[in-house]
């Protein structure tokens, strides 16, 4: 179960499960059986893994859950949603990205209170698209102001896709596709971007160039 669900629909889900692992099928309540049955088998054995997980925290562990499980329910839903999606965008990274990341924290803890309210200043000043693209990771995130024309209104099927095929570029080609960005009127950038999906990945600085001289 991703960590972006609700910690209450998790321990229902751990509840169910230590059920389902717990009593013998016929014992079960009517209702509740019939439940586990229309589950997906991938789903009822997530819900027995969290149960065995539950089964084997010690009461202090499973308390702190519950603290942190009320301390979610007490979040507005904006704040839920925000905090879902730097989650999965910190899933998307890659293991090189995720160091840098912490790296970049380490360094920003280590400073004085004082630098460290500037530079959050400085942060909180730029423009909240812009602070939005740096959730896609250090290298996607300085080039974002940029390609954001190209990946604004961008379809969800594309998003993946998308970010593998921005970060398998130099950073020269993106600044040449963010030339491209910039020439294309908004009609045609869903063109633009079936284009650069559709072109395997060493082929891109060719694409980039006849793109270029069109």
């Amino acid at each position: 179960m991703r960590r972006s669900d609700s910690p209450r629909r998790w321990i229902c889900g751990l509840a169910l499960a230590a059920v389902a692992v717990l009593t013998p099928a016929a014992a079960l309540p009517p209702d509740l059986g019939e439940i586990l049955q229309r589950l997906p088998p991938s789903v009822q054995a997530r819900l027995q893994e969290n149960a065995r997980r539950w089964a084997g925290w010690s009461p202090d562990q499973r308390r702190d859950f519950n603290h942190s499980a009320a301390q979610w329910d007490a979040l507005s839903a904006a704040q839920r949603g925000e905090r879902r999606e730097r989650y999965l965008a910190w899933q998307a990274l890659s293991a090189q990205e995720r160091a840098q990341a912490q790296a970049a924290a380490a360094r920003y803890a280590a400073l004085p209170p004082d630098q460290q309210l500037a530079l959050r200043a400085q942060f909180d000043a730029i423009d909240r698209s812009d602070r939005r693209g740096w959730l896609l990771g250090p290298a996607l995130g300085a080039d974002y102001p940029a390609l954001q024309p190209l990946l604004a209104q961008m379809p969800e099927a594309q998003h993946g896709a998308m970010r593998e095929a921005l970060r398998a570029m130099t950073p020269m080609q993106r600044k040449d596709l963010a030339v491209l960005v910039q020439r294309t009127p908004p009609h045609d950038r869903q063109r633009l971007r079936s284009g650069l999906l559709a072109t395997p990945a060493p082929n891109r600085g060719a694409w980039l160039s006849e793109e270029l001289q069109r």
